[in-house]
């Protein structure tokens, strides 16, 4: 008898210290079946691609730009592009491939700052409406019309000319434009859940809603979520780069891309570049992150595959 439950004992101590080793093959195999499925997505590689040299050149900003994105030099000023300056230079004689450089940590710094704030946000609006039902559910989605009623672009300006131009208040105000899809996809998602065996089974169990909410519904809405923030990051830099032009994104000498268009938009018939230059890197960049989130789309929604 003592050998049997000594045989026991040990069983039950293998598998409990087996578990977490398991729990890391099963992680790395889900994490292998993605990476096989993008591959097989050769538009969203080229994404990715373009978004992981965006993140290269914004770190490596200090050595890739030839020249200080703010010195002027005004009798190389309107420079077409050349040996020296290889995309030309603005009205002031600044590089505009040191600025476009420097820029790309701005337009990174938003699209990361916009999604930590927007995504959780919307993520957790969605989970409590769709999880509480009745007048709360209500009372969070009529907001959530409210601001899908109007324009990002125009809900977006009306909130930096409350809060007054600058880059911290542009961020601000695109994040707080940028929740509700999020809310109506996590909303969706929970009023399929909420009646499973599963969730049922955490009620009994004694689970207070929070934890239901936190530890088994949001999980499961993280990869809908994911795939709606990788398709908008390309119309967060636009909004950003259009408050930029209006002057209330970020403020000079900043090297925004918007507030770029609109120092050159004045020498568009002579000299193009100025305002070229910037217009391209943002077209490739938004390219990038479509692509990108149509690939995504397709790897993490079943319904697509």
């Amino acid at each position: 008898m003592s050998g049997a439950a000594g045989t026991g004992q040990g069983w039950r101590a293998w598998l409990v210290s087996d578990a977490p080793h398991s729990a890391r093959q099963a992680r790395l195999g889900e994490i292998y079946r993605f990476g096989r499925a993008l591959a097989r997505h050769p538009l969203a590689l080229t994404g990715l691609a373009i978004i992981l040299l965006l993140v290269l050149v914004a770190a490596l900003a200090p050595l890739l730009a030839p020249y200080a994105p703010s010195t002027q030099h005004l009798l190389d000023r309107l420079q077409a592009p050349s040996a020296r300056h290889w995309l030309g230079t603005d009205e002031l004689g600044r590089d505009l491939l040191s600025r476009l450089v420097y820029g790309a940590r701005l337009t990174l710094g938003i699209v990361a700052l916009v999604t930590v704030i927007s995504a959780p946000l919307g993520l957790a609006i969605g989970c409590m409406a769709g999880y509480a039902g009745g007048w709360p559910d209500a009372a969070l989605m009529r907001l959530t019309d409210v601001f899908l009623a109007l324009p990002r672009l125009i809900l977006a300006l009306a909130f930096v000319a409350a809060l007054g131009p600058g880059i911290e208040n542009a961020v601000l105000a695109i994040a707080l434009v940028a929740w509700p899809p999020y809310a109506r996809i996590a909303r969706a998602e929970t009023l399929a859940l909420r009646r499973s065996d599963f969730i049922a089974a955490a009620q009994l169990a004694g689970a207070s809603p929070a934890r239901i909410v936190l530890r088994h519904i949001m999980p499961l809405c993280l990869a809908s979520v994911i795939v709606r923030v990788s398709l908008d990051m390309a119309g967060v830099i636009l909004i950003a780069a259009g408050l930029g032009f209006l002057g209330l994104g970020a403020q000079p000498p900043a090297p925004e891309w918007g507030a770029m268009i609109a120092a050159g938009r004045k020498y568009m018939l002579d000299q193009w570049w100025v305002a070229a230059m910037p217009g391209i890197a943002i077209a490739v960049v938004s390219l990038g992150f479509n692509l990108l989130g149509d690939g995504l789309r397709d790897v993490l929604d079943p319904k697509q595959r």
